[in-house]
C-alpha cells in the first residue's frame, strides 16, 4: 500500500512512511428546529463534504524498516509542499493503492509536530476534503436552456361564454349568471361590439363573454 498526492500540473508526491490508519468521515447536513411539544427536530438537506484524515511523519534519515523508498524528501521541503497545496485553490488527487481511494481533494489543514530525541523528523496530521466542482451556468447557456423549455401554462381563468336564447335580456342573464341583475351593464360593456348600440336588443344565438 502506498500513499500519493498527485498535482495535475506537476509531479506526484509519494509519502515515505505509511500512516497507521486513515479516517474517512461522511456526515449529512441538517437543520435543527425547536418545535413546541416535540423538542428538537432535524431536517436533512444534503451531505457535508467528505473528510479524509491521516497522520504520519517525514523522517530525516532513510530506514528500510518503514520507509517506502530510499530517496526520501527533506522533511522541511515536504511540509512546505503540503503548505503550498493547502494555500492553493486547486485540487490534487489523493490515491491510496490497494484501496478504492482515488479522489480529487483540497488539502484543508495540516498540523506539524517536532518530537524531542528525534532531531530532523517532522510529524504531521493531514486533513483533506473531497473536491466538488461548482458549475456556474453562463447567461448564454441559460438562454439556450430556456428556449428549449416547454412554455409555461397560462393559468388565467378562461372567460365563460353564454349563448343568447329566445326571450333573454341582459338583466335576466346577469341575474342568472351572477345572482345580481344590476351587473347587466358589465355584460354589455364587454360585448358591445357584438350587441351593438342598443343594449335592449340581443338576438338568439349571439355568444356573449361573461366578465369575471
Amino acid at each position: 500500500m502506498d500513499f500519493y498526492l498527485i498535482d495535475p500540473a506537476g509531479p506526484e508526491f509519494h509519502f515515505p512512511v505509511n500512516p497507521a490508519k486513515v479516517t474517512i468521515r461522511r456526515e449529512k447536513l441538517t437543520d435543527v428546529v425547536n418545535i413546541i411539544n416535540l423538542g428538537q427536530v432535524e431536517f436533512p438537506h444534503g451531505e457535508k463534504v467528505k473528510e479524509i484524515t491521516f497522520s504520519s511523519f517525514f523522517p530525516k534519515e532513510y530506514d528500510s524498516s518503514y520507509c517506502r523508498y530510499p530517496d526520501i524528501h527533506d522533511p522541511q521541503e515536504a511540509m512546505n509542499k503540503l503548505t503550498a497545496w493547502m494555500m492553493s485553490k486547486k485540487p490534487v488527487r489523493l490515491m491510496i493503492t490497494e484501496t478504492i481511494v482515488n479522489v480529487l481533494v483540497l488539502v484543508s489543514a495540516h498540523t506539524t509536530t517536532f518530537r524531542g530525541g528525534e532531531p530532523g523528523d517532522v510529524y504531521f496530521d493531514l486533513t483533506c476534503h473531497a473536491w466538488q466542482e461548482l458549475k456556474v451556468r453562463t447567461a448564454a447557456e441559460i438562454s439556450v436552456a430556456l428556449q428549449g423549455a416547454e412554455p409555461r401554462p397560462d393559468t388565467r381563468p378562461v372567460p365563460a361564454v353564454y349563448e343568447v336564447r329566445t326571450g333573454d335580456s341582459l338583466w335576466a342573464i346577469a341575474k342568472m349568471q351572477y345572482g345580481d341583475g344590476n351587473r347587466w351593464r358589465e355584460i354589455y360593456q364587454t360585448n358591445e361590439g357584438i350587441i351593438g348600440p342598443d343594449a335592449d336588443l340581443i338576438l338568439p344565438g349571439q355568444k356573449l363573454v361573461m366578465p369575471q
